[in-house]
């Protein structure tokens, strides 16, 4: 391999902002695996001081990070300076949550002492997303390296740079060598890095397809822990908003349907309302045509950025056309405003569609569902294979009662957007959205696995029962 082998550009400018060579899975494995043993052993207090020291070193840097996010994957400063505060406030929830769900736990059966302890998996792969390159993959190492594992993380070959950064802030911090490891690369690199027989375990963020791919090879080795997030179809339920609120439910659609560009897992992608709702879809095209959007550092601020790349625009403008061949309403076009992946927010009407393909479309489309009662809503936002995020805008406690009681979805949210989610609970779907393993505080519970144990300090034993006198 070549030097520069891999690089990452500016979506909005085609600069190149990282340029460096593909990593060694194996090598990097290896490594880890050495150093395994050292950093369990390490005490806790030890492994939470590294943790509050990474933490002040992000915090002083955040500016740049902020900067470097932005410019590897074009959101805008604003949002990019709340993805470095997410990565600082981890730290603290980490530390909450490792102590909670996974410390040590004593009590008694029949007079025996009973202890519940945690141990380390040991080497743990980690493959990272572009759309939250830093707060996502920092959702898994943090609870890891706290837990006593060791870390080979492959980043998307889209946000290389993030990663490096953010190692180099672990390593600032005082993590030991190689306890954690970044491996550049493409697909094939993380294709390696997950078939590496020596892994114990893979905590995953990304497209179904992969995931789906993971689920197959992991089934093979059941000892191994696989945790899945990979995103979703997920509904918006818009029902019986008075006219004085229609303007604050056109921001929540908004917020849910084109934060991140649409590239955040849980997004809104279906948009379901009742027969009634002429005025909300009035209010919510003007709203989308005051959006601005453009490149991070842009003064005024743009509500969104572009798209990872080129080809991301390109995928997703072809099924904005598929779509409108199959009969759907453009109500706004998801159009690209020059040759970089910039795209306007689409909206489209696609109640008439018929066998609308279950797909999640990653970017600023919309996808409009008319119905005529509540049940066909409720029938309209279960219809898919995925089950991350559903809300119910509007209605009442009884209504939100029903909602939530037969929703399939990990969360489920109320006048709030889609993309709501606190890092203080648990994150995680069902169906193709993950495989009950959730993230943020629960993340605890897949970095470690649990040991029970009776415990005497003397030695007594007897049989009364089933012995030859």
């Amino acid at each position: 391999m070549s030097p520069s082998d891999l690089i990452s550009t500016d979506p909005c400018t085609g600069e190149i902002v990282w340029a460096g060579s593909t990593g060694d899975p194996a090598a990097a494995v290896g490594a880890a695996r050495a150093a395994f043993p050292g950093w369990a052993r390490t005490p806790l207090a030890d492994r939470i001081a590294i943790a509050h020291a990474f933490q002040a070193v992000v915090r002083d840097r955040a500016e740049d990070f902020a900067r470097l996010i932005s410019r590897e994957t074009g959101k805008p400063l604003w949002e990019t300076r709340t993805e470095v505060a997410s990565v600082i406030a981890k730290v603290d929830i980490s530390i909450l949550a490792q102590a909670e769900r996974a410390g040590t736990r004593t009590g008694e059966v029949a007079g025996i002492k009973q202890v519940l302890r945690h141990k380390p998996h040991g080497v743990l792969a980690v493959l990272g997303p572009y759309n939250f390159p830093a707060h996502l993959p920092n959702g898994h190492i943090l609870p890891a390296l706290l837990a006593g594992n060791t870390i080979v993380f492959k980043p998307s070959e889209h946000t290389p740079a993030v990663a490096a950064f953010m190692a180099d802030c672990w390593t600032a911090a005082g993590l030991p060598q190689n306890v954690l490891t970044v491996v550049q690369g493409a697909g094939e690199t993380g294709r390696a890095l997950a078939g590496n027989p020596d892994i114990d375990g893979l905590l995953f963020t990304g497209s179904p397809s992969t995931g789906a791919a993971l689920a197959r090879q992991f089934a093979e080795t059941p000892w191994k822990i696989l945790a899945l997030e990979m995103g979703g179809n997920n509904p918006l339920i818009v029902w019986d908003i008075p006219p004085g609120q229609l303007d604050a439910a056109a921001a929540l659609i908004v917020q849910s349907a084109y934060l991140s560009a649409g590239q955040r897992c849980t997004c809104a992608r279906r948009l379901i309302v009742g027969p009634n709702s002429r005025s909300l879809i009035e209010r919510l095209s003007a709203l989308i045509d005051k959006m601005i959007v453009g490149a991070p550092f842009d003064d005024p601020q743009p509500f969104m950025g572009p798209v990872i790349d080129v080809t991301a625009a390109l995928r997703l403008q072809d099924s904005f056309a598929s779509l409108i061949g199959r009969g759907a309403e453009v109500l706004r076009p998801l159009a690209r405003r020059d040759d970089r992946p910039l795209l306007t927010p689409g909206l489209i009407d696609v109640t008439n569609v018929q066998d609308r393909a279950d797909t999640e479309f990653f970017g600023p489309l919309l996808q409009l569902i008319k119905v005529n009662d509540f049940d066909a809503a409720l029938t309209e936002a279960n219809d898919t294979r995925f089950g991350l995020a559903a809300s119910l805008i509007g209605g009442d406690a009884a209504l939100y009662d029903y909602f939530w009681t037969n929703s399939r979805a990990g969360v489920v949210n109320w006048n709030r957007p889609t993309n709501g989610a606190a890092s203080n609970a648990p994150f995680g779907g069902v169906g193709l959205s993950g495989n009950h393993r959730p993230s943020a505080y629960y993340a605890a519970d897949y970095v470690a696995w649990p040991v029970a144990s009776l415990e005497a300090d003397s030695l007594e034993g007897s049989i009364f029962t089933g012995l030859k006198k």
